[in-house]
C-alpha cells in the first residue's frame, strides 16, 4: 500500500534525525490497542450476516522523543473492521506520521499529520476519537511560537485525512492568537487576575464543481471559505467567564441544501467554584456552522474542519446514555445548560459522618427562528432569515438529572441518580413522527462495597421507563475488583417493553504492569455512541469481545 511505504519511509527518515541531531537523551514510547470481535449471528437481535469470522480495529503508535526532536507514527489495521466501521474505515497502513522541531526560544515546527484547536473548536479542531471513527487530521505543517511570555501564536496549513484518504484539491490553512493579558501587568497579578483574549482566522480553499440547480442554471461556488473566531476569558478567585464568538462566510455544501447564507456561533458562560460549592451557566446560539474540507460529503464522522459542543450533560451510565443528543450544527440551535453543585458538611444533619454531594444539571435546546424565503431552501439562495433572539418552534433536547453520592461508611458508597429527558428524536436522529417529543424518566442507584484492601463489589440498577420507541429498559451490572490484578463483570440490558430481549454481557479483565487484557462473550445493543454532540451508529453485534492495550 502507498500509504504504508511512504509511511515507513518518512518515519525511518524522522528517526534517522532524532539520532543524528539529538545532543540529551532519547525516549521511545508508545502504545497498542486491539480490539476484536468473533461475531456470532443473532437475529432476534438483527445483526445481519458476516463475512468474516474475526474482526479487528488494531493501532500501533510510536513517539521517539528528545529534548530538540519528537518523531511518530501510528499504524492502522482494519482491514476486517468492527461493526459500524465498514467500508471507508476498511484498510491498513500508516496513516498518522510526524517529524517536531522544538527551539530554545519558545518555538517549534511540526511537519506531517498534527491535531489542534482553536478556542473551543467553533472554526477549527482536528481530534481523533476512535469509538466514532473520527480522525481529521491535517497533513502538512504547524509552526507554534511562544517566544514571549503570555503570547502565543499558531500557524498551520495542509489538507485533511478523510479515512484513508488525504484531500488534495482542498486546502485548509490557519491562524490563531491569544494573549494573557495579565502577564503584561504587575496589578492584575497582585490582584489574582487572568485574562485572556484571542483571535483565530481559518480558510478553505476547493476549487469550483459542477453541481446543477435545474437542467439550465449551475452554481457559482466561491473557492475560498474563511471563517473568524474572537474569545476572552477572564479569570479571579472563584469566578470565571468565557465569551466567544464565530462567523462563517458563505459556504454552500450538501449538508445546508447549497444555501449561501453566512454562518455563526455566540457563547457565553461563567462558573463559580469553592471547596464544597460549585456552579456553571452557558449558553449558545448558533446557525448553519457545519464547516467541512468536502461541500460534498454526506458522512457522520469525516471533513470535519470544526466541533460545535453539545450543551447536554455527557452521561456514563448505560440507559441515561441511551437517547443521546447531537448537535444540529447545521439547522442551528438556541441551547442552555446549568449545573450545580454542593457539598454538605461532615458532621451536619444532611452530610452525616462522611459528607454528602449533590449535583443538580438541567441541558435545554431550541430551535432557532427560521423564516425561509419565498421558495423555501432553494440552492443558490440566501435560504432563510433569523432573528437573534427569536426561538424557534421545535424543541430538541430536555434533560433535568439530580444526582447523590453518599458514603455510609468506609466501606460503603451509593450514588443515586434521577434523570427527566425529552428528545426530539425525528430532528436527531430522522426517526419517529415529525414534531413528537420523546420522554423519558431513568432511574439509576449505584452502590460500592469494599471488603477489604484487595476486594472491592459494585454494582449498578437502573430503570427507563418511556411510552416511545421501544418502551422500557432495566439495566444491572456486578463487578467484582480483584487488585491489583483482575475484575469480574457480568451485565444485562433487558427490553422490558416491545421486544422482551436481554443484552446480557460477561467479561474478565487482566491488568499486569502496563498490559490490560478483557475478554467477554455477550449481546450489544444497535444504537447511537456519542461523544461531544457527534454521534455514530453502531449496529447489533454478539460474539466473543477481546480488548488489549499496553503502554510503553
Amino acid at each position: 500500500m502507498f500509504v504504508l511505504k511512504k509511511g515507513v519511509a518518512v518515519v525511518a527518515m524522522a528517526f534517522v534525525s532524532v539520532g543524528i541531531f539529538a545532543q540529551e537523551k532519547v525516549t521511545l514510547n508508545g502504545s497498542i490497542q486491539s480490539d476484536i470481535l468473533l461475531p456470532q449471528e443473532d437475529d432476534k437481535i438483527g445483526t445481519g450476516k458476516y463475512k468474516d469470522d474475526f474482526l479487528t480495529n488494531t493501532y500501533a503508535d510510536l513517539h521517539l522523543r528528545s529534548r530538540w526532536i519528537d518523531a511518530g507514527a501510528r499504524v492502522e489495521y482494519m482491514d476486517y473492521p468492527l461493526p459500524g466501521f465498514e467500508s471507508d474505515f476498511q484498510g491498513w497502513g500508516v496513516p498518522h506520521l510526524y517529524l517536531k522541531a522544538k527551539f530554545e526560544q519558545g518555538i517549534d515546527l511540526t511537519i506531517g499529520d498534527f491535531y489542534d484547536q482553536f478556542g473551543s473548536g467553533f472554526i477549527f479542531r482536528t481530534y481523533e476519537e476512535r469509538s466514532l471513527g473520527i480522525d481529521n487530521a491535517l497533513r502538512g505543517a504547524r509552526l507554534n511560537v511562544a517566544a514571549i511570555d503570555g503570547l502565543n501564536l499558531k500557524v498551520l496549513g495542509g489538507v485533511q485525512r478523510t479515512y484513508w484518504d488525504w484531500d488534495d484539491e482542498t486546502k485548509i490553512g490557519g491562524v490563531d492568537a491569544e494573549v494573557n493579558i495579565d502577564r503584561f501587568s504587575k496589578k492584575m497579578q497582585d490582584k489574582g487576575i487572568n485574562w485572556m483574549v484571542g483571535a483565530s482566522y481559518v480558510v478553505k480553499y476547493q476549487e469550483d464543481e459542477e453541481i446543477p440547480v435545474n437542467a439550465v442554471q449551475r452554481l457559482n461556488l466561491p473557492k475560498a471559505v474563511s471563517a473568524f473566531d474572537v474569545r476572552s476569558r477572564f479569570q479571579k478567585g472563584n469566578y470565571s467567564f468565557l465569551a466567544e464568538y464565530a462567523l462563517k462566510s458563505q459556504d454552500p455544501t450538501w449538508d445546508n441544501g447549497y444555501i449561501y447564507k453566512k454562518g455563526s456561533a455566540l457563547m457565553l458562560s461563567a462558573s463559580y467554584s469553592k471547596r464544597g460549592m460549585s456552579a456553571l451557566v452557558q449558553a449558545k446560539r448558533s446557525e448553519n456552522m457545519m464547516y467541512r474540507s468536502k461541500r460534498r460529503s454526506q458522512s457522520t464522522a469525516s471533513a470535519f474542519l470544526n466541533n460545535m459542543p453539545a450543551f447536554a450533560y455527557q452521561h456514563t451510565y448505560a440507559l441515561a446514555a441511551l437517547y443521546p443528543y447531537a448537535t444540529q450544527a447545521t439547522d442551528g440551535e438556541w441551547a442552555f445548560q446549568g449545573e450545580f453543585g454542593y457539598t454538605f458538611k461532615r458532621g451536619s444533619f444532611l452530610g452525616g459522618k462522611y459528607g454528602t454531594n449533590l449535583k443538580l444539571n438541567v441541558s435545554y435546546i431550541r430551535s432557532i427562528e427560521h423564516d425561509w424565503n419565498v421558495n423555501g431552501a432553494v440552492a443558490g439562495t440566501d435560504g432563510y432569515k433569523s432573528s437573534f433572539f427569536k426561538f424557534g418552534e421545535q424543541t430538541y433536547y430536555q434533560d433535568i438529572n439530580l444526582q447523590l453520592e453518599k458514603k455510609f461508611s468506609k466501606a460503603f458508597k451509593l450514588n443515586l441518580m434521577y434523570m427527566n429527558q425529552r428528545n426530539n428524536e425525528f430532528v436527531i436522529r430522522g426517526e419517529g413522527e415529525e414534531g413528537e417529543m420523546m420522554h423519558s424518566d431513568i432511574f439509576v442507584a449505584e452502590g460500592k462495597y469494599q471488603f477489604n484492601k484487595k476486594l472491592t463489589l459494585r454494582g449498578e440498577l437502573q430503570y427507563l421507563t418511556t411510552k416511545y420507541d421501544q418502551g422500557d429498559w432495566a439495566y444491572g451490572l456486578l463487578e467484582l475488583s480483584v487488585l491489583p490484578s483482575l475484575m469480574f463483570t457480568v451485565s444485562d440490558m433487558w427490553n422490558v417493553g416491545a421486544t422482551d430481549i436481554h443484552y446480557y454481557m460477561g467479561s474478565v479483565t487482566y491488568n499486569y504492569k502496563s498490559h490490560r487484557l478483557m475478554v467477554g462473550y455477550g449481546r450489544t445493543r444497535a444504537g447511537y455512541n456519542c461523544s461531544g454532540g457527534v454521534c455514530r451508529y453502531v449496529p447489533a453485534s454478539k460474539g466473543v469481545n477481546v480488548s488489549y492495550n499496553y503502554s510503553f
